[in-house]
Protein backbone atom coordinates (compact mmCIF):
# COMPACT_ATOMS: atom_id res chain seq x y z
CA UNK A 1 0.00 0.00 0.00
CA UNK A 2 2.89 2.72 0.93
CA UNK A 3 4.64 1.65 -2.38
CA UNK A 4 1.25 2.21 -4.28
CA UNK A 5 0.49 5.29 -2.47
CA UNK A 6 4.46 6.64 -2.93
CA UNK A 7 3.88 5.62 -6.81
CA UNK A 8 0.81 7.98 -7.11
CA UNK A 9 2.41 10.63 -5.32
CA UNK A 10 5.66 10.27 -7.81
CA UNK A 11 3.37 10.50 -10.90
CA UNK A 12 1.19 13.28 -9.62
CA UNK A 13 4.23 15.45 -8.93
CA UNK A 14 5.50 14.43 -12.81
CA UNK A 15 2.50 15.56 -13.99
CA UNK A 16 2.36 18.68 -12.51
CA UNK A 17 5.90 19.64 -13.47
CA UNK A 18 5.15 18.90 -17.21
CA UNK A 19 1.89 21.11 -16.94
CA UNK A 20 3.91 23.80 -15.32
CA UNK A 21 6.15 23.36 -17.86
CA UNK A 22 4.09 23.69 -20.93
CA UNK A 23 2.20 26.96 -18.93
CA UNK A 24 5.10 28.61 -18.46
CA UNK A 25 5.47 29.02 -22.62
CA UNK A 26 2.26 29.58 -23.06
CA UNK A 27 2.39 32.58 -24.83
CA UNK A 28 5.43 31.64 -26.88
CA UNK A 29 4.60 31.49 -31.25
CA UNK A 30 2.89 28.36 -31.39
CA UNK A 31 0.67 26.56 -34.31
CA UNK A 32 -2.08 28.81 -33.27
CA UNK A 33 -0.60 32.07 -32.30
CA UNK A 34 2.53 31.82 -35.02
CA UNK A 35 3.36 35.50 -33.43
CA UNK A 36 2.91 34.64 -30.18
CA UNK A 37 1.10 36.72 -27.29
CA UNK A 38 1.43 39.43 -24.44
CA UNK A 39 1.62 37.37 -21.08
CA UNK A 40 -1.27 39.05 -18.86
CA UNK A 41 1.66 39.90 -16.14
CA UNK A 42 3.72 41.95 -18.94
CA UNK A 43 4.10 45.47 -18.86
CA UNK A 44 1.04 47.21 -21.02
CA UNK A 45 3.55 48.65 -22.95
CA UNK A 46 3.94 45.53 -24.50
CA UNK A 47 0.63 46.26 -26.62
CA UNK A 48 2.58 49.58 -27.96
CA UNK A 49 3.66 47.22 -31.16
CA UNK A 50 0.08 45.33 -31.17
CA UNK A 51 -0.53 46.49 -34.39
CA UNK A 52 3.24 45.79 -36.23
CA UNK A 53 2.87 41.80 -34.92
CA UNK A 54 3.19 39.67 -37.81
CA UNK A 55 4.13 39.91 -41.26
CA UNK A 56 4.80 43.54 -43.30
CA UNK A 57 5.79 44.01 -47.14
CA UNK A 58 8.15 47.11 -46.79
CA UNK A 59 10.28 49.24 -49.08
CA UNK A 60 13.64 50.19 -47.66
CA UNK A 61 15.57 52.92 -48.73
CA UNK A 62 18.87 54.94 -47.56
CA UNK A 63 21.31 57.43 -48.52
CA UNK A 64 24.27 57.25 -51.24
CA UNK A 65 27.27 58.72 -50.32
CA UNK A 66 26.33 61.46 -52.57
CA UNK A 67 23.63 62.28 -50.54
CA UNK A 68 20.61 61.49 -52.84
CA UNK A 69 18.10 58.18 -52.49
CA UNK A 70 19.36 54.96 -53.13
CA UNK A 71 16.60 52.84 -55.04
CA UNK A 72 13.78 51.31 -52.87
CA UNK A 73 14.62 47.45 -51.72
CA UNK A 74 12.07 45.20 -50.95
CA UNK A 75 11.91 43.81 -47.39
CA UNK A 76 9.50 41.67 -45.29
CA UNK A 77 9.56 42.98 -41.50
CA UNK A 78 8.27 40.73 -39.35
CA UNK A 79 7.46 41.12 -35.90
CA UNK A 80 6.56 38.74 -32.79
CA UNK A 81 6.30 37.93 -29.19
CA UNK A 82 8.75 36.19 -27.71
CA UNK A 83 10.13 35.23 -23.92
CA UNK A 84 6.75 33.62 -23.54
CA UNK A 85 5.19 37.17 -23.87
CA UNK A 86 7.27 39.74 -22.38
CA UNK A 87 9.21 40.67 -24.67
CA UNK A 88 9.57 41.37 -28.63
CA UNK A 89 11.64 40.66 -31.23
CA UNK A 90 11.49 41.79 -35.25
CA UNK A 91 13.76 40.45 -38.15
CA UNK A 92 14.37 41.80 -41.31
CA UNK A 93 14.79 39.88 -44.51
CA UNK A 94 15.99 42.54 -47.64
CA UNK A 95 16.27 41.12 -51.37
CA UNK A 96 19.94 42.74 -51.59
CA UNK A 97 20.93 40.36 -48.81
CA UNK A 98 21.38 42.57 -45.99
CA UNK A 99 19.19 41.37 -42.90
CA UNK A 100 18.69 42.77 -39.32
CA UNK A 101 16.50 42.48 -36.04
CA UNK A 102 15.97 43.85 -32.88
CA UNK A 103 14.88 42.57 -29.43
CA UNK A 104 12.96 45.14 -27.77
CA UNK A 105 12.30 44.91 -24.11
CA UNK A 106 9.79 47.49 -21.84
CA UNK A 107 11.60 48.55 -18.49
CA UNK A 108 9.04 49.78 -16.07
CA UNK A 109 11.72 50.79 -13.78
CA UNK A 110 13.03 53.16 -15.93
CA UNK A 111 9.54 53.70 -17.66
CA UNK A 112 11.40 52.89 -21.03
CA UNK A 113 11.73 50.51 -24.51
CA UNK A 114 15.31 49.80 -24.57
CA UNK A 115 15.87 48.21 -28.24
CA UNK A 116 19.13 46.00 -28.99
CA UNK A 117 19.74 45.75 -32.82
CA UNK A 118 21.92 43.41 -34.98
CA UNK A 119 22.64 42.96 -38.51
CA UNK A 120 24.03 40.41 -40.97
CA UNK A 121 26.38 43.23 -42.46
CA UNK A 122 29.30 42.64 -39.67
CA UNK A 123 29.08 40.86 -36.58
CA UNK A 124 29.91 43.15 -33.37
CA UNK A 125 31.05 42.26 -30.22
CA UNK A 126 28.43 44.52 -28.13
CA UNK A 127 24.82 45.49 -29.25
CA UNK A 128 23.94 48.84 -30.02
CA UNK A 129 21.04 49.84 -28.04
CA UNK A 130 18.32 52.11 -28.61
CA UNK A 131 16.02 53.71 -25.91
CA UNK A 132 12.81 55.92 -25.74
CA UNK A 133 9.22 55.84 -25.54
CA UNK A 134 5.69 56.55 -27.53
CA UNK A 135 5.12 60.44 -28.09
CA UNK A 136 1.36 60.68 -29.34
CA UNK A 137 0.50 57.72 -31.38
CA UNK A 138 4.14 57.90 -32.70
CA UNK A 139 7.64 55.21 -31.13
CA UNK A 140 10.29 57.43 -30.68
CA UNK A 141 13.91 55.56 -29.61
CA UNK A 142 16.88 57.47 -29.33
CA UNK A 143 20.57 56.72 -29.65
CA UNK A 144 23.84 59.36 -28.50
CA UNK A 145 25.60 59.29 -31.73
CA UNK A 146 28.24 61.75 -33.17
CA UNK A 147 27.79 63.76 -36.63
CA UNK A 148 30.72 63.20 -39.53
CA UNK A 149 31.49 67.11 -38.67
CA UNK A 150 32.09 65.83 -34.36
CA UNK A 151 28.39 67.85 -33.62
CA UNK A 152 26.79 66.09 -30.80
CA UNK A 153 23.39 64.32 -31.43
CA UNK A 154 21.32 61.61 -31.31
CA UNK A 155 20.50 58.99 -34.33
CA UNK A 156 16.58 58.97 -33.89
CA UNK A 157 14.41 56.26 -34.91
CA UNK A 158 10.48 56.97 -35.72
CA UNK A 159 7.52 54.14 -36.14
CA UNK A 160 4.75 56.57 -37.34
CA UNK A 161 1.52 56.03 -39.14
CA UNK A 162 0.82 52.87 -37.36
CA UNK A 163 -2.21 50.82 -37.77
CA UNK A 164 -3.74 47.43 -38.57
CA UNK A 165 -2.90 48.36 -42.31
CA UNK A 166 1.00 49.06 -41.82
CA UNK A 167 3.04 51.77 -40.65
CA UNK A 168 6.39 54.09 -41.85
CA UNK A 169 9.88 54.09 -39.94
CA UNK A 170 12.71 56.47 -40.15
CA UNK A 171 16.39 56.62 -38.60
CA UNK A 172 17.86 60.12 -38.91
CA UNK A 173 20.35 62.11 -37.23
CA UNK A 174 19.46 64.96 -35.05
CA UNK A 175 20.85 67.90 -32.93
CA UNK A 176 20.30 67.45 -29.01
CA UNK A 177 17.53 70.08 -29.14
CA UNK A 178 15.94 67.94 -32.45
CA UNK A 179 15.69 71.63 -34.34
CA UNK A 180 17.43 69.76 -37.24
CA UNK A 181 17.39 66.11 -38.51
CA UNK A 182 18.98 64.81 -41.49
CA UNK A 183 17.38 61.30 -42.22
CA UNK A 184 19.68 58.33 -43.49
CA UNK A 185 16.86 55.50 -43.81
CA UNK A 186 13.45 55.25 -44.16
CA UNK A 187 11.13 52.16 -44.52
CA UNK A 188 7.54 52.21 -45.79
CA UNK A 189 5.69 48.99 -44.73
CA UNK A 190 2.32 47.60 -45.60
CA UNK A 191 1.04 44.32 -42.97
CA UNK A 192 0.44 41.18 -44.64
CA UNK A 193 -3.08 39.67 -44.76
CA UNK A 194 -2.84 36.36 -43.77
Amino acid sequence: MLFRNTLVLILFAFYFSIAAQNNSMEYEPSKDFPYGRVHPEAPEQLKDFAPLIGLCDCKSETRNQDKSWAKPVDMTWKFKYIMNGKAVQDETLKADGRHSGSIRQYSQDSARWYVHYYSSVGITAQLSAWEGNKKGDDIVLYREQKAPNGMDGYYRLTFSDISDNGFNWIGEWVTRDETFSYPTWKIACIKRKE
